[in-house]
């Protein structure tokens, strides 16, 4: 559906730019989105599948951080849009728990601050031990927290936007603002370089993120997204019986801060490796692929007005915790710019990339 004269346009058609339009249009502004592939075609349809509450930081860390208010409040609100989220996602999403995973007794202790932590303010978590056969030595379980398909969930809330009255183009690279005629424009592609930010460009660091899943296999291993070793290595068994898996950047960091989408052998292998491990026996490997996020180095969601001007706003910068901030990041700047302005955004200012950089 064409609409004249839009009032914001969205470029990036992943979970954040729909989450936006969806806000938008609901408020009565007409909204346009382009996407230089299709809806979910970047990260939004290429990641591990996981919806976790809170951010990428650690709890306890987050308090020290950002103080215990401001780190309650935003662990809060990533549970409020978690459940919102799941009441649109329909079978793409499954309220299954997940588990954050200590590697070795380094991590075991590092994590045990953590669930103290959440205790302490009255956040759902179960401290596990002993953790799949020994394999590990603890783990803190989620319960909170879900599995999803992430193309298919996006892809839903897509349909939603169109049916509203959103115009989505996709197949087009918006390459220049003077493109776009509408007064407002967010920019919502994450890592995917836009040049569309002026000096903030750059600032949020594109990151590949490597996966593989398996054949089907007939014995259920794991029955929630699992994730350790600082989140660099993480997992899932769908209900098919694939295994998907993801992670090991560190491996090569050197190359893994990339805008490209190719899969490399060194990653690739360690992947296999790690599944055959887990599983107990090699498994086939049925797809390999890899995605980009944007990595920011305080590791909090980049929200707001692009510094030099009124008309370019931004939300991206999850760190590899997209499926959950982008919907919400999406929610929050799209009522920014319709005047409502959530207290967290102060944290979330893209002015303080360029103060650091």
């Amino acid at each position: 559906m064409r609409i004249d004269s839009p009032d914001v346009e969205i470029v990036g058609a992943g979970i954040t730019g729909i989450s936006a339009a969806l806000t938008l249009v609901n408020a009565g502004r007409r909204v346009r989105v382009h996407d230089a592939r299709q809806v979910a075609g970047g990260a939004s349809g290429r990641n591990g599948g996981f919806a976790l509450r809170g951010g990428t930081m650690a709890y306890d860390k987050a308090r020290e951080w950002l103080g215990p208010d401001n780190a309650l409040e935003y662990w809060r609100l990533t549970e409020e849009y978690l459940d919102r989220l799941a009441a649109l996602a329909g079978d793409a999403l499954r309220r299954t728990g997940s588990l954050r995973i200590a590697a070795d007794d380094e991590e075991r202790d590092e994590i045990r601050a953590e669930y103290d932590a959440l205790r302490e303010d009255g956040i759902a978590a179960e401290w596990r031990t002993d953790v799949l056969g020994g394999r590990f030595p603890a783990a803190i379980f989620h319960p909170g927290d879900a599995a999803i398909q992430p193309a298919r969930l996006v892809r839903r809330l897509a349909v939603r936007a169109a049916d509203a009255g959103v115009e989505i183009v996709e197949h087009h690279r918006v390459a220049s603002l003077d493109e776009l005629e509408a007064p407002r424009v967010i920019v919502a592609t994450d890592g995917y370089p836009s040049g569309l930010l002026g000096d903030l460009e750059g600032l949020i660091i594109p990151t590949r993120g490597q996966m593989i899943a398996t054949v089907p296999i007939a014995e259920t291993l794991f029955d929630c997204p699992h994730y350790g070793r600082h989140g660099f290595d993480y997992w899932q068994q769908l209900p098919d019986g694939r295994v998907t898996a993801g992670g090991f950047r560190d491996f090569a960091m050197d190359s893994e801060f990339t805008d490209s989408e190719e899969t490399t052998p060194a990653i690739q292998d360690a992947l296999e490796l790690f599944v055959a491990e887990l599983v107990g026996q090699p498994v086939p490997v049925a797809q390999r692929w890899a995605g980009i996020f944007g990595l920011v180095l305080d590791f909090l969601p980049v929200v707001g007005r692009v510094p030099g001007g009124e008309r370019v706003w931004v939300a991206g910068g999850y760190s590899g915790h997209g499926n959950v901030l982008g919907f919400l990041c999406g929610d929050l700047v799209a009522k920014a710019i319709l005047g409502d302005e959530h207290p967290l955004l102060d944290l979330f200012t893209p002015a303080r990339l360029m103060h650091a950089a």
